[in-house]
């Protein structure tokens, strides 16, 4: 199943822990940013922009569809296409370049594109791409490759959110990134993060992103709730990377 952009959910001893989509992406683009610089798309900024912004037409504070029938916050895994918010969300990608709206777009058919609701919306959406290729003098294959390094940023930074790392140093796959190289990733003898093979520049770098705590578990309806998640607990997570010189 195929998700739509909403927030991250974790249900912990103290309640749920929530990750905004917008502190999502920024992680993603953390990641993003670490890359190594050979092998950087040749619209760097731009990719990086769209790598922070992929999910930020959802914004908590201001949407309704918050709550699921049990009254808990809605997890992103249960979510669904909503084409008002893919139109908005390339509305938005319009008003940056047309290369970033080619990024997003093709973020939209990978996360999406399989829904027979949208059928309607990718044939148009499949249309306008052509003006977009256009006007920003790209090619299909380069938007291919940085929308590849887009989606496993997002992979990575999903994996972290949802606190799925494996303890004892067992691996995880993260995702395939450019040139169909997969990666893993591990945790060291001190807590430290390890991908292998090393995508970055550094060595080693420190990513950090924010969760809010709710002890409630269920709310009678949307404003509650976003009242409840605007006057929670914030938590700075901090991680480093580092690169296993070991292997």
């Amino acid at each position: 199943m195929l998700y739509h952009q909403i927030m991250i959910v974790n249900y912990t001893e103290e309640g749920w822990e929530v990750i905004t989509q917008r502190c999502h992406g920024l992680l993603a683009a953390q990641i993003c940013v670490q890359w190594k610089t050979k092998e950087r798309p040749k619209r760097w900024l731009e990719t990086l922009a769209a790598v922070a912004e992929h999910d930020d037409v959802y914004n908590e504070f201001e949407n309704d569809d918050l709550l699921n029938d049990a009254g808990g916050p809605v997890n992103f895994k249960q979510s669904t296409f909503q084409q008002d918010k893919c139109e908005r969300l390339i509305n938005m990608a319009i008003t940056r370049s047309a290369y970033i709206t080619l990024l997003i777009a093709s973020h939209i058919h990978f996360v999406h594109g399989n829904d027979p609701a949208g059928k309607s919306f990718f044939a148009a959406l499949k249309k306008r791409e052509k003006g977009w290729y256009k006007v920003s003098g790209i090619q299909p294959d380069e938007v291919r490759n940085a929308y590849t390094l887009l989606q496993f940023c997002d992979a990575f930074s999903l994996l972290l959110c949802q606190n799925l790392v494996q303890p004892d140093q067992r691996k995880i796959e993260i995702s395939e990134g450019p040139g169909h190289i997969s990666y893993d990733l591990y945790t060291g003898e001190n807590g430290e993060l390890h991908v292998y093979p090393w995508p970055f520049e550094a060595e080693s770098f420190i990513i950090i992103y924010e969760s809010r705590q709710l002890t409630a578990l269920t709310f009678p309806d949307s404003v509650t709730f976003q009242h409840a998640l605007a006057g929670a607990a914030v938590r700075q997570h901090e991680l480093v990377l580092m690169k296993d010189h070991g292997r």
